[in-house]
């Protein structure tokens, strides 16, 4: 953006703060990019320890209107519904059910069509919204298929 560092309107603190959500698994690095970018355009310089002021819970990322006051990224986070699902037992669930809605993308699968886990992973995605963790979903499903 052409300015200094000291000019940032995203603090260090809330850099870190979306940062550690990342690294812990909470939200997903597309999901910080988005946080970033809306904190970015508002011009938001907060001291740490202050109040946020964001748009609603019920507005899209990056969309204007009525604000409300989240104390930290994580009450944002939670009130919008955008941690990541971690939870194996959950997405286990999940694939075993995916996989059994689509048995033609398994077959091909174990055909030796890569295409086809690209398919399966695409469908656990969309059956999660895109919440579930990547990494998570891969592993799973990997294993799923091979046994």
């Amino acid at each position: 953006a052409g300015i200094d560092v000291s000019e940032s309107p995203v603090t260090p603190s809330q850099l870190a703060e979306l940062l550690n959500f990342v690294l812990d698994g909470t939200i997903s690095a597309k999901t910080a990019k988005e946080l970033f970018q809306e904190f970015w355009s508002q011009g938001s310089s907060t001291p740490p320890g202050r109040s946020v002021s964001v748009p609603t819970p019920q507005l899209p990322l990056g969309a204007r209107g009525d604000t409300q006051v989240f104390q930290s990224i994580a009450l944002l986070i939670e009130s919008r519904g955008l941690k990541q699902i971690s939870d194996a037992g959950a997405i286990e669930k999940l694939i075993d059910e995916v996989l059994a809605a689509n048995s033609k993308s398994v077959e091909e699968f174990r055909a030796g069509k890569e295409k086809a886990f690209n398919a399966l992973v695409g469908q656990c995605m969309r059956a999660t919204k895109g919440k579930a963790n990547p990494q998570q979903v891969n592993e799973i499903l990997r294993r799923r298929l091979a046994g």
